[in-house]
């Protein structure tokens, strides 16, 4: 049963930082790729960054720079390190992964920015 578990949301003001964890289980994190998505208050989940399975790593043009996505093999958890956070990036944010063409989310952790 895989299962994805995100935290480390919170209010932070602007300029401040913050690291979501999204803890796997049933699956490994090492062999695919797993994503963070951000959902803003009455729009669309977007896709905010991805590590692949080779690291190679994907970044939004509103958080390159800001945010860095990294993985720990031994814990079976990928990490958001998100600095210099702007109101902008208020919402829920999930993380995702894909496993024999079923998507698979956590239940998405709130982070609140606030000027």
């Amino acid at each position: 049963q895989v299962q994805l578990v995100e935290s480390g949301g919170g209010l932070v003001q602007a300029g401040g930082s913050l690291r979501l964890s999204c803890v796997a289980s049933g699956i490994t994190v090492t062999d695919r790729t797993v994503g963070w998505y951000r959902q803003a208050p009455g729009k669309e989940r977007n896709l905010v960054a991805e590590i692949r399975s080779n690291r190679d790593t994907f970044y939004d043009a509103s958080v390159k720079g800001r945010f860095t996505i990294s993985r720990d093999n031994a814990k079976n958890t990928v990490y958001l390190q998100m600095n210099s956070l702007e109101p902008e990036d208020t919402g829920i944010f999930f993380c995702n992964t894909w496993q024999s063409g079923t998507g698979y989310w956590g239940q998405g952790t709130q982070v609140t920015v606030s000027l």
